[in-house]
């Protein structure tokens, strides 16, 4: 089976470097053939939104050629099932040019409807449902998720409306909890999942969103604005998108961690490596096959 490397963690661990590295180390040696980045950030597919969510810069890429960013306008919407379809395709693109993809990125919904080949219930958009359940607070929205999904309930994110309204509609429209069937993809996918001690963690976080509001995120936020992006649709981009203070968006951050090790925790397939060593590529053995 056709290799596929999957760099994953949570926010501030590193990932983005990592899978640089990973890619220059499958470029050099004997076969040379290389090795493509296809980014796994469900907010880094959308164009003009760079310092708050992180997005790697053309510098450090270093060369290695990215997939899956600046797709898309921040005006519309992105589901899962895109991506998944365009994954899918540039995963086939890679290997057909002879090189290896490495999937980057930790939106873990994403993540496991490429590498588990989650099959995701087909339910058409509902405008009265969506429209009665905008006008309700994302905490409302939340604990009706709870109640009619509580299993979906623990892994989305309490705060944005958007997914939240998605995750009603489809156990409304299937009247159950929805059940979500896997197909096995035909690569063999190899996980290296990236982690930080709690305080490691918290500094690096706080650093990191110094560095957004010192890099100029308001002035991005203004530009979002002038662009058209309204109020509404830069809440739901984020809690980096909508009256961000540096205060806010540390707290935000955190919780949103840990939601992302939440998830990650239930794949046992993860190899795990602690962010705050430094990581010998040469002692992978994946690396080195």
């Amino acid at each position: 089976m056709k290799k596929v490397f999957v760099v994953l963690g949570q926010t501030a661990t590193g990932k983005s470097d990592l899978a640089v590295k990973i890619a220059l180390r499958l470029s050099s040696g004997q076969t040379k053939k290389g090795a493509e980045i296809i980014s796994a950030d469900s907010r880094q597919v959308y164009k003009g939104l760079d310092i708050g969510t992180g997005k790697i810069t053309k510098k450090e890429m270093r060369g290695v050629l990215h997939h899956l960013l600046d797709i898309i306008s921040p005006k519309k919407r992105f589901s899962v099932s895109e991506y998944q379809k365009l994954a899918n395709f540039t995963i086939v693109k890679i290997l057909n040019k002879g090189k290896t993809p490495i999937i980057c990125g930790g939106t873990g919904f994403y993540i496991d409807a490429v590498t588990k080949g989650i099959v995701l219930p087909k339910v058409p958009p509902n405008p009265k449902l969506r429209a009665r359940y905008t006008q309700k607070a994302a905490l409302a929205l939340f604990q009706v998720l709870k109640k009619l999904d509580p299993k979906r309930a623990k892994n989305i994110d309490p705060h944005n409306k958007v997914r939240l309204i998605r995750a009603i509609e489809i156990a409304k429209y299937l009247g159950k909890v929805p059940s979500v069937t896997e197909e096995t993809p035909p690569y063999k996918f190899i996980k290296l999942g990236l982690f930080l001690p709690k305080d490691k963690l918290k500094i690096r976080i706080e650093k990191r969103v110094k560095f957004m509001f010192k890099k100029g995120l308001l002035r991005e936020i203004r530009k979002l604005k002038k662009f058209g992006v309204s109020e509404k649709r830069l809440r739901e981009l984020g809690f980096e998108y909508y009256n961000p203070t540096p205060e806010k968006v540390i707290k935000e951050t955190h919780k949103y961690a840990k939601r992302q090790m939440t998830w990650f925790k239930r794949d046992k397939s993860i190899k795990w490596f602690d962010a705050s060593k430094k990581i010998n590529l040469t002692r992978l053995p994946t690396i080195q096959n």
